[in-house]
Order: C-alpha cells, then sequence, then structure tokens
C-alpha cells in the first residue's frame, strides 16, 4: 500500500503540473508570473486578463484533480478496494502540490491550490462542495477578499472531512479513517501557508480587494 501512496502521488504531481493560467498567458505572448501577484493561478489571471481567462483557468485548474482521482479509481478500485478512497484523496493531494509546486517553473512557483482543492473535493465528496462553496463566495462577495474566503472554504473542508466520515459517509474503512483526516488536515494547512502573505496583508489591513475590473499590467497584488 506504500507502494501505491507513492505511485499516485506522482500521478497526481503530474496531473497538476500543467498550469492554465501560465498557459493562457503564453498563448497571449506573456508571462502571468511576471504580473500582478506573479501567482499563476485563477485569481490572478482572472485580474489580469478578464473573466474569459479566468474561467479557462478555473475549468482547467479544477479538472487536474479530478482526472487524477479517476486514474487513482480505476487503477485501484478492483486491486485495492478497501483503501482505494485513501488512494483518491492522495492523488488529489498530489495535483495540489504538482500545481503549486511545477518542477519547470522558476523557484517551483505555481498558484495557491484553492481551485484545485476545489476539484478534489469534487471528485473526492462532493457532499463537502455546497457548504464550501458557499462560505467562500458569501465571504468574499461581503468582504471582497478572495484570499478570506478561500481560507475559511479550506478550513470548512477540513472540517466536513472529519464529520463526515465519523458520520460514515465517506465510504471508507475505520482502517484508514485517522489518515484521511491528517491528510487532509495537511491539504489544509498547505492551503492556508501558500496565502501567508495575504493574511500578513488582512492583519495589516491592506489586503487587495476583489473587483471585476482588469487590474494594469505590472500592478503587485
Amino acid at each position: 500500500m506504500l507502494v501505491n501512496r507513492i505511485l499516485v502521488l506522482i500521478i497526481g504531481y503530474f496531473c497538476g503540473i500543467f498550469l492554465s493560467g501560465y498557459a493562457y498567458s503564453k498563448s497571449k505572448h506573456k508571462d502571468i508570473t511576471t504580473m500582478g501577484s506573479g501567482n499563476a493561478g485563477t485569481t490572478n489571471t482572472f485580474r489580469m486578463f478578464g473573466w474569459k481567462a479566468g474561467l479557462i483557468t478555473l475549468l482547467g485548474d479544477v479538472s487536474k484533480p479530478i482526472a487524477a482521482i479517476l486514474i487513482t479509481w480505476l487503477l485501484f478500485h478492483n486491486r485495492e478496494p478497501e483503501g482505494v478512497r485513501l488512494l483518491e484523496l492522495y492523488a488529489g493531494f498530489g495535483t495540489i502540490i504538482g500545481h503549486n509546486y511545477p518542477f519547470y517553473m522558476k523557484h517551483f512557483k505555481g498558484g495557491k491550490g484553492i481551485a484545485c482543492t476545489g476539484g478534489m473535493m469534487i471528485a473526492f465528496c462532493p457532499i463537502e462542495v455546497p457548504l464550501s462553496l458557499g462560505i467562500f463566495i458569501v465571504v468574499t462577495a461581503l468582504t471582497k477578499y478572495v484570499s478570506l474566503g478561500s481560507i475559511l472554504g479550506l478550513i470548512s473542508f477540513f472540517i466536513q472531512t472529519v464529520v463526515f466520515g465519523e458520520l460514515g459517509l465517506l465510504n471508507v474503512t475505520s482502517h484508514y479513517k485517522i489518515e484521511i483526516y491528517i491528510l487532509s488536515a495537511v491539504i489544509m494547512i498547505m492551503g492556508i501557508a501558500r496565502h501567508h502573505e495575504n493574511i500578513r496583508r488582512l492583519l495589516n489591513g491592506n489586503e487587495n480587494k476583489f473587483s471585476l475590473k482588469k487590474k494594469e499590467e505590472g500592478k503587485v497584488v
């Protein structure tokens, strides 16, 4: 089972390294990593190129963990029927790592993994999506802080995973349940850590607010 964990992490990683926002910017003969916040994720792509680019990036980033988890299920649902749910979560985790730290990018700098985490939730435990997505939308709409909505959405993902696991709704054996909780906590912590600069700005009161208007090129946000 250890070998299988490593294998699906690798599968997830290589699903995750395709950065939709970076590819879109290159198609426009630009480099998203030198624009705005320098982040290759959905939010910065939206700010720099507009809603169509943001939507393309969002769909691309969401689809990556879904693909990784589907591949994992096809490979292991017969060979590891009791452990396949855990392996699916490892595949999703690997995708987020690949998205956040692609090997071919300078300083391994990718996105922050929020859209990837959302895609992982869709494939791994879709009943978690309404609350986490609702929290993200409501908090972002009320505060205009995408980062705050993302952080609270991550926390809700972890809490729901534990609650649904204890209620028996994750379809996972007790043998692997604690490991799923631990891995979910790691995913949450990694996502929050990726927002450390946003957290600092939130505490200082100078975090950038979400706007439907494109940002001026070169402006650091």
